[in-house]
């Protein structure tokens, strides 16, 4: 299969995610004259969306650079790709959750939120991993502009998210709001792994076409 509709249906997953992640705003309770209170009352929900749609965002940033790099897909991408799509769809629930427990300021709550949280961050980063190695493995389905040396040098950034988000959910067991930092490190850490990625395949490109 060609790359097209493989990158056409991935795209309409996370527009429909996005779309979902906002869908959680709603019009506060407040009575006449208090709005201002009522919508200053709802950061919880306002940061964890806006954490949840840089995540998202930069994820699929990663997801259209990196299968740009393919000229042809097989059966096992495809379902790798449904996998990795399982795992990001999740997000949304927990951003849910993480909004809630931050609203209630309940420790034992928070905990539980962040760490589900983490969970599913982690299991994100893993079917990146399993999918950055399926296709280290299966070279024949890089286009051939794209030299051997760019997933070299990218492979273990999947890995380094795991051990981050691993160590916020220890963390968050000792205090909730190291391990809370922790996770937005972890995705504060994609971003930059992104602008790496991309300017690695600009470079292995360059390097091929030299």
């Amino acid at each position: 299969m060609k790359t097209d509709r493989f990158q056409a249906f991935s795209d309409g997953i996370f527009a429909i995610l996005i779309t979902i992640l906002v869908l959680e705003f709603h019009i506060p309770d407040y009575h006449t004259g208090k709005l201002l209170p009522a919508l200053l009352a709802q950061w919880p929900l306002f940061l964890s969306y806006a954490f949840s749609y840089f995540y998202v965002g930069t994820l699929w940033l990663f997801h259209h650079d990196y299968f740009s790099m393919l000229k042809r897909i097989d059966r096992n991408v495809n379902m790798l790709n449904l996998l990795m799509l399982f795992s990001i769809t999740l997000l949304d629930y927990p951003m849910s959750l993480v909004a809630d427990a931050l609203t209630s300021s309940n420790r034992a709550d928070m905990q539980t939120a962040f760490i589900i949280y983490d969970l599913v961050a982690l299991f994100i980063s893993a079917t990146f991993y399993l999918m950055y190695a399926y296709l280290h493995h299966h070279q024949d389905l890089k286009n051939a502009a794209v030299s051997n040396d760019f997933y070299a040098a990218i492979k273990f950034d999947p890995v380094r998210s795991v051990i981050i988000y691993g160590l916020a959910i220890v963390m968050t067991f000792w205090s909730v709001w190291l391990g809370a930092l922790l996770l937005a490190a972890g995705i504060i850490f994609h971003f930059f792994a992104y602008l790496r990625m991309s300017k690695q395949l600009e470079q292995s490109k360059g390097a091929v076409d030299a």
